[in-house]
């Protein structure tokens, strides 16, 4: 068995086993059974991001969960925007997080919702806890809570606690009016001060904030906290099951505290699964945005970011981040991917579907000195050996080409086999050729490469039999585009720079970009669009750059190498 085939097979093995492990398909198999918790009722999930900030990799796997669970179960998943915190929020946001859910594929239907579209209700439900004597105004400020909050042997305390129901009623409904300033009180819940769970410690359901709400206007000016709103969206909603990240699992208990107190019309189930980490980058939204503000990166698209606008910049396609979720899989204990993996499920996708082309990113001149200065041919050359439609198409060849420079040396080093004096290489899938020497400057630099062509070498053929061990890629100099290319390498130069000695912005690649003018590109690509993606041969898979490409200025963006770390280190 080669290693090919093994490899394959163990990643086959290994996707089955995570498929067969997936705890959160156990509980909802074990729900649905007879008599079990949602017998007879449609699986229900759903996807609440906060509109702050744009969606990255780490929420593509909780996409994939949210989403992909209700596909096997038949069900349906909503999509509802988490707009409790004002002062960050922006319907720019809410417009982009909704175009990464349908670039992946994904579809609400109509269950758009979102948390402020039950404020009102909240509201209801809170003036309800306080007559029941399950929640209470407090005075104490963020900083006196904390002091209060006690420890393992010593409980919280809260001067507040016993505050007289009726006062407290008329305290909220002035924190509603607008009566007091920001952080004067706080709506909190009675459960127990003297709880080993810290959460369940009097939590804060309501605090007061003067903010502009970009759906609300100035209509309110107290926003609920989101353990206290979560559970009631969900009920609203009649979600089944509410799956969220590892974080929450020591909130669940105040999940269902607010659900088993409040008259709901439907009781969620919360199940926590762990969250993506991955090496040589950031997955904090606020850290995320502080490269953006900062100008460490061009924006949130910006290819070198782990968000979903900038993957898609960048090349990833929508196949490749699915399946790089789907083979993560689900676990209950938080780990870091590597990099090279999200790489590797994209090499893969593309190596199916890009089409094959020649480009020259760093140019120098070859001169076929014995080639008629008026003559040009058409070569039929291989485009997508996986699609039989696409399997060929047509490039020109004439007297002057472009080669890389790295593909000529004047006095080679050893293990050398492409162009210097006297060697001969093969021009792909054109003739072979024997370089006779160079031109160079002033400064030594070379400026023109000549070599003679052997006419029965057409398509690389030996019809003697020698042996030509180099091939090398070219592109034809009276058809050639020009093109910028850039080259993305890792953002931060530490696999973990949110947990380093330093501030994570110290650890910044500063070599993480490089751009790449002049380069020659095949004129069969002179009028390509965006989304599409090439494998320029022997150089890696790119992409159209899909904010400034455009036909006469073409962009391009390195979305991979051909190389792959992530099978290299698992040999």
């Amino acid at each position: 068995m080669n290693n090919e085939i093994k490899e394959k097979k163990e990643m086959e093995v290994s996707q089955e086993t995570e498929e067969n492990n997936n705890f959160i398909k156990d509980f909802i198999k074990d729900d649905i059974k007879p008599g079990g918790r949602f017998e007879g009722k449609k699986i229900h999930t759903r996807f609440p991001p906060e509109p702050n900030g744009y969606l990255h990799i780490g929420h593509a796997k909780a996409i994939c969960i949210d989403f992909g669970m209700a596909e096997k179960f038949n069900g349906i998943c909503n999509l509802r925007m988490d707009d409790t915190n004002p002062a960050k929020e922006d319907v720019l946001y809410v417009d982009a997080i909704k175009e990464d859910i349908k670039w992946l594929g994904f579809d609400w239907d109509d269950r758009f919702y979102y948390a402020s579209d039950y404020f009102e209700d909240m509201y209801n439900f809170a003036c309800d806890l306080i007559k029941k004597g399950l929640a209470y105004v407090c005075e104490l400020t963020p900083d006196e809570v904390r002091k209060n909050r006690g420890d393992l042997l010593k409980p919280a305390v809260s001067p507040f606690r016993d505050r007289p129901i009726e006062e407290s009623l008329d305290l909220f409904k002035r924190m509603r009016d607008g009566e007091f300033e920001d952080g004067k009180m706080t709506l909190r819940a009675k459960i127990d001060l003297a709880s080993g769970n810290f959460n369940m410690r009097d939590p804060v359901l309501y605090r007061i904030n003067h903010a502009h709400h970009h759906r609300t206007g100035d209509k309110w000016c107290i926003y609920p906290m989101y353990d206290y709103a979560h559970p009631i969206e969900d009920a609203m909603e009649g979600i089944t099951h509410s799956l969220c990240s590892l974080e929450f699992e020591d909130h669940r208990p105040l999940y269902d505290w607010v659900i088993n107190n409040i008259d709901l019309p439907s009781k969620p189930r919360q199940i926590e699964f762990a969250r993506l980490g991955i090496n040589n980058t950031v997955m904090s939204k606020r850290k995320l945005r502080e490269l953006v503000e900062k100008g460490y990166v061009s924006g949130w698209d910006d290819p070198r970011m782990p968000t979903l606008s900038g993957l898609r910049r960048r090349g990833y396609t929508p196949n490749s981040i699915r399946n790089f979720c789907e083979r993560i899989g689900v676990s209950k204990v938080n780990s870091t991917v590597d990099y090279s993996f999200l790489e590797h499920c994209l090499r893969e996708d593309l190596n199916q579907n890009a089409q094959r082309v020649m480009a020259v990113l760093n140019p120098v001149k070859l001169i076929i000195t014995n080639y008629p200065e008026d003559k040009t041919e058409k070569f039929e050359v291989e485009n997508n050996p996986n699609k039989p439609e696409e399997k060929t198409r047509e490039i020109t060849f004439s007297r002057e080409l472009f080669i890389e420079k790295d593909d000529f040396m004047q006095e080679p080093v050893k293990g050398y086999f492409r162009l210097f004096p006297g060697n001969e290489v093969r021009l792909k899938s054109t003739y072979i050729v024997r370089c006779s020497g160079c031109k160079t400057d002033e400064n030594g630099n070379v400026i023109e490469v000549y070599a003679e062509y052997d006419p029965e070498t057409r398509g690389g053929n030996t019809p003697d039999g020698r042996k030509v061990k180099g091939t090398i890629h070219w592109v034809d100099a009276k058809t050639a585009v020009d093109a910028t290319v850039r080259l993305y390498d890792n953002l931060f130069i530490v696999p973990d720079p949110e947990n380093g000695e330093k501030n994570f912005l110290d650890y910044v690649n500063e070599d993480s970009l490089k751009v790449l003018k002049g380069c020659k590109i095949e004129n069969t690509l002179a009028d390509a669009t965006a989304p599409a993606s090439y494998q320029f041969m022997r150089l890696g898979y790119f992409c159209i750059d899909n904010v400034e490409s455009k036909p006469g200025n073409l962009v391009f963006n390195r979305s991979v190498s051909l190389k792959d770390g992530f099978k290299k280190a698992n040999k």
